[in-house]
Formats: C-alpha cells, structure tokens, sequence
C-alpha cells in the first residue's frame, strides 16, 4: 500500500519512516512538513494511506481533511488527545498518540480495509465475482452476514452500528471501511453518519428517506444532490 507522512516534526518524521520501512506491505511515497506542499501530489498520485499530523503550520490536520472530497485512509498522529473524537467523526482509520510504539503502529495499520491495494497482483478475484456476504468484526468476533440483509448503517462515537433485516451489530470499524467494503453494492452514503441500502428505500420525503420497516434516515446537505442524481440516472 502507498502511503505518505505529513508531519513539520524530523523526529516524528523518522520515527513514521523507520516504522513504514519495517512493515513490509507499506510503500512510503512522499514525506510533506505541512498539508499545503501535499494538496498537489495527492491530486495526481494513488495514496492509500496518509499520516496526518493535527499541529501543523499554515493549516491543521483536522481543517486539511474536511477540505479533501475524497481523502485516502486517515492515520492521524498527534501528541494531543483533545481531537480524538473530532477525528473518527471524520471518520479516520485510527489515531496514534505520540510517542506511539511500534506495536501501536501496526494495530493502526491492521484497520486499513484490505481493499486498499495498489498493486495490480494484489487486486482480489472478488472484482469478478461480486461477493454476496461479509465479515463484521465484533469485538473479538467475525460475524458472517449477508450483503443484501444490510438496511442501513451509522456511525456512533467509537464504533459502528450495521442494522440488517435479522438484527443490529455493532463494529469497531470506522464509517470509511464500510464505504470500502461494500463499493460495487447497492450502497450511498447520505449523511456524515449513515450509509443506507438503496434497494430498502420505499419513499424520499424531503430530507428524510424511508426504508423498509419505518426506518427513517436524514439527508445532509453536503450528500442530497449527489444521491439524487444516483437514484435518478
């Protein structure tokens, strides 16, 4: 996986490349000491994952990403609690504590979606076959359910709730694996916090849709006209 370090520290800049260089999946592409010098690369270049320091010159971490349409894995690293729930409400992979270990680093990168792959030996024969069932991790479970039993899914501070026609399940991944995990299905996202099956939409009422059993969900500005135009193409 490509990766890129933004971060105005060299300490924390070297500690981030000794630790990329040991793993041996990761691709370090780039290193930026502020967001600014990142804007253009990550506009022209493939980058699946990307740390990000909060405290950074010019613009912070946290305002850096709300400007990305379509930021790649989030990995923030700070040496500041304080945005923690700020950052997995932007709903980024993880986010590292400094001075962080080595062993913390790899569980961070253990939460990247395996669909985030490069390279082209590595592509899953599943983008032939679009796979039917998925594997909700819970706690320290894996539980199987089927795509197609999938209402809606929201996001609630640390965890994620899946909501399907035989349940709820709760997950440790963030929104963003789900986004990756069910790409290629019937899937939108219509607001900060909620992902919803098209194929469970029985009517749109101004910025509300109703699904299947009741279940309404909101619209947010930022998502309608995109929606819109995917159910009306």
């Amino acid at each position: 996986m490509n990766c890129i370090i933004i971060e105005d520290q060299p300490p924390a800049q070297r500690i981030l490349k000794k630790f990329i260089a040991d793993v041996g999946t990761l691709t370090l592409k780039e290193v930026f000491p502020d967001a600014i010098s990142a804007m253009e690369f990550l506009k022209n270049e493939k980058v699946d994952i990307m740390f990000l320091d909060i405290h950074l010159p010019k613009i912070s971490g946290i305002e850096f990403l709300k400007t990305l349409p379509n930021p790649p894995h989030v990995i923030l690293t700070t040496a500041f609690p304080d945005y923690a729930l700020e950052g997995y409400d932007l709903n980024v992979v993880d986010y590292l504590l400094k001075p962080f270990s080595f062993q913390r680093f790899l569980q961070a990168i253990s939460k990247v979606p395996l669909t985030a792959q490069t390279d082209g030996r590595q592509k899953s024969i599943t983008e032939n076959k679009p796979k039917t069932e998925i594997y909700i991790k819970s706690g320290h479970e894996h539980i199987k359910i089927r795509i197609s039993d999938i209402v809606h899914i929201q996001s609630d501070a640390d965890y994620t709730e899946i909501h399907t026609s035989k349940g709820k399940f709760l997950s440790n991944e963030p929104l963003r694996h789900w986004l990756h995990a069910l790409e290629g299905h019937h899937f939108f996202r219509t607001h900060k916090s909620f992902i919803l099956n098209t194929e469970k939409i029985e009517r749109i009422s101004g910025n509300l849709v109703y699904l299947v059993n009741q279940i309404k969900i909101p619209i947010g500005r930022a998502y309608k006209e995109a929606f819109m135009k995917s159910l009306l193409k």
